[in-house]
């Protein structure tokens, strides 16, 4: 089905492109809205740059434009983009019309090949961001055209079976840019499947609490990943569910949770530290350490 561009250009021409903020390195710890700016306004490049090695302005375009439309159809919302995609525009001087136009052209190319046009899409959002040095991260508008700063709180919960829906249902329902999550933990197979939708999504993630065993799993899983200098982050061993009770199930239990944590784009080694410390006992990660590790992306003053 062809999308409403009428509505995707109003949504697109209320942006303002410029207006999202660059952060200011004046500090390693800063105070951050939960829309994820900084409180301050880039200026316009004076002319646009090229795209990058060995793509055309049109090949370039069209990637932009897939980045845009995958955010759009995972949320079926026309008042959604991709930081990514905002900052693509500015430094590449397509206009907005195009971006809009272009998406849909895909949308009728694609009709009968909707998964190939997703994979496309989703690798498109992976180039774009690398290509701006922007995080693939889900944007949200208000009717007025400002950045939507909604994020979902989730303090003291157990990580117990069908939170993973249950929270995906509530960030949908509360249309979130973001989860702050306090947790002692619970079900690692509940918190991976909501880090890999969070992943999946655009989604940030928060900590200004306590974070510990499998929280640290959703966690890692937002696109970018804060944390406030109070709190706290913990690991250990997790229980091994019985179907891994051997020894070999228990090392492929301990190998996952590697895996997983390399696919999240953090040091794998956390997982082995985790393994190192008895279920019944925690170990603190420093802040120091969970920026080393990529486990967390930036600390912040406070969440407002």
């Amino acid at each position: 089905m062809r999308l409403p561009s009428l509505l995707l250009l109003l949504a697109f021409l209320t942006l303002g492109w410029g207006c999202h903020s660059a952060p200011e390195r004046t500090d390693s710890v800063r105070e951050l809205g939960l829309d994820g700016t900084r409180g301050t306004t880039p200026a316009r490049l004076p002319s646009a740059q090229r795209p990058p090695t060995g793509l055309g302005t049109d090949d370039w375009l069209s990637q932009i434009a897939a980045c845009h439309l995958l955010r759009v159809g995972q949320n079926m919302d026309v008042a959604v983009t991709d930081m990514a995609v905002i900052a693509a525009a500015e430094k590449y001087g397509y206009r907005v019309e195009d971006i809009i136009e272009r998406s849909n052209q895909l949308v009728q190319e694609h009709a009968m090949h909707g998964e190939a046009l997703v994979v496309f899409a989703t690798e498109s959002c992976r180039r774009v961001s690398e290509a701006t040095e922007t995080p693939s991260s889900l944007v949200r508008f208000e009717p007025d055209g400002t950045p939507r700063t909604v994020w979902l709180r989730i303090d003291g919960a157990d990580i117990a079976d069908g939170f993973a829906d249950e929270t995906i249902a509530e960030l949908r329902r509360r249309r979130a840019v973001g989860l702050v999550i306090n947790s002692p933990g619970g079900s690692v197979f509940e918190a991976r499947k909501l880090g890999r939708f969070l992943r999946a999504m655009g989604y940030r993630t928060a900590v200004d609490q306590a974070c510990t065993s499998a929280c640290i799993d959703i966690l890692a899983g937002g696109v970018e990943r804060y944390v406030t200098p109070s709190a706290k982050l913990g690991i250990h061993q997790s229980r091994v569910p019985a179907r891994f009770s051997s020894h070999e199930g228990g090392q492929r239990y301990v190998a996952d949770s590697f895996l997983y944590l390399r696919e999240m784009g953090v040091d794998p080694d956390v997982a082995i530290a985790a393994a190192a410390i008895p279920n019944n006992k925690i170990l603190i990660i420093s802040l120091t350490d969970a920026l080393k590790t990529g486990l967390v992306t930036d600390v912040i003053e406070r969440l407002q």
